[in-house]
């Protein structure tokens, strides 16, 4: 909730996306309680997280991190980071002064 209500992020004029492994409707709730408004997509095969290399930073419990991927207009990834991975800190939080500038850098233009 913090990042899509970030002024600073809503001037990247980037798309913000949710992608978990469970049924969207499993999850809708939890997102309706917590003010999530960004569109909620489902991958319960995994396949699109498959094909964005994001399993290499699997949970233990076999679910896809919290990932961040950058993709531009022509579907070139520009940047992913999973934060959840202990390499990166095994956060489950970024904040968005954190986000919104490694986003930022890697914009075009």
């Amino acid at each position: 909730m913090d990042l899509q209500g970030d002024v600073s992020f809503r001037e990247l004029d980037v798309a913000l996306l949710s992608i978990a492994i469970d049924p969207v409707d499993a999850w809708a709730k939890e997102a309706a309680e917590l003010g999530i408004a960004t569109p909620l997509l489902s991958d319960v095969g995994t396949e699109v997280a498959q094909q964005f290399g994001v399993m290499r930073w699997v949970m233990p419990s076999g679910e896809p991190g919290h990932t961040f991927v950058l993709i531009d207009e022509d579907g070139v990834v520009r940047w992913i980071r999973d934060y959840g991975a202990p390499e990166n800190g095994g956060l489950m939080y970024v904040s968005p002064t954190d986000l919104v500038p490694e986003i930022a850098k890697h914009l075009p233009g």
